[in-house]
């Protein structure tokens, strides 16, 4: 019968008082003690994320087009331009977009850093049109409700997922599946990894000192070469 563990853990504080051991120091003690019993970490199988086809994101858009939502499809556009998170697009405020460099600025993203995100230039002319419509209003953020609120990020899921379920969707089609769709869409162009990063907000310690030697024009203009060729325009 084995000890309870509380108890074992009781001995061992007693012999690690006097070590005034910290986060590091412990893991590299049970690291050790795995290994001399000889105990392999068990490691959950990840599932790679669903990502729809080019067909099924064609099929999806043509029902957002026919429901004439001009709101609703600059939403999804952007989405799709930009790979931003759902959280971060509804704190876009239309003073975050520079029509000049088509480009978006992402103020406190994931990880609390801001960065910038580019769009195609021949989505500029709709979002500019549409932003001034908002500006003419008085709104603040891009998306608004008729109530003048900022977009929630609940309300934005549940209009993609109205759409995927018109569309017949596989399954259905949330903000973090488009931002799939567009990184994965972007390594099939031939795109690096190290070019895609500086405006995914992705960061790894791998890659973080290759990352740091790149610019944001490098990744822009890899991005520009290829976007024409985006499968919803």
């Amino acid at each position: 019968m084995r000890t309870p563990t509380k108890e074992i853990a009781k001995k061992i504080v007693k012999i690690l008082r006097n070590e005034r051991p910290d986060y590091i120091y412990l893991r590299d003690l049970f690291k050790k003690v795995r290994e001399e019993l000889a105990i392999e970490v068990e490691t959950k199988r990840k599932r790679l994320p669903y990502v729809p086809t080019e067909e099924e994101l064609k099929r999806y858009y043509d029902i957002v087009w026919q429901a004439r939502e001009m709101k609703h499809m600059v939403l999804i556009k952007v989405l799709l331009y930009t790979g931003v998170r759902v959280n971060e697009l509804v704190n876009i405020k239309l003073q975050d977009i520079d029509f000049t460099n088509c480009q978006i600025r992402i103020n406190l993203g994931k990880g609390s850093k801001d960065r910038i995100v580019p769009f195609p230039i021949n989505f500029r002319e709709t979002l500019m049109l549409y932003a001034n419509n908002g500006t003419t209003s008085g709104a603040i953020y891009l998306f608004e409700s008729n109530r003048k609120k900022a977009f929630t990020t609940r309300g934005i899921r549940k209009i993609l997922a109205n759409y995927a379920e018109k569309a017949q969707m596989q399954q259905s089609l949330s903000p973090h599946k488009l931002r799939h769709f567009l990184f994965t869409w972007l390594k099939k162009q031939g795109i690096d990894d190290a070019l895609i990063q500086p405006y995914s907000g992705h960061e790894t310690r791998q890659s973080l000192e290759v990352y740091s030697k790149l610019s944001l024009a490098e990744s822009q203009k890899a991005y520009d070469e290829i976007i024409d060729k985006f499968p919803i325009r």
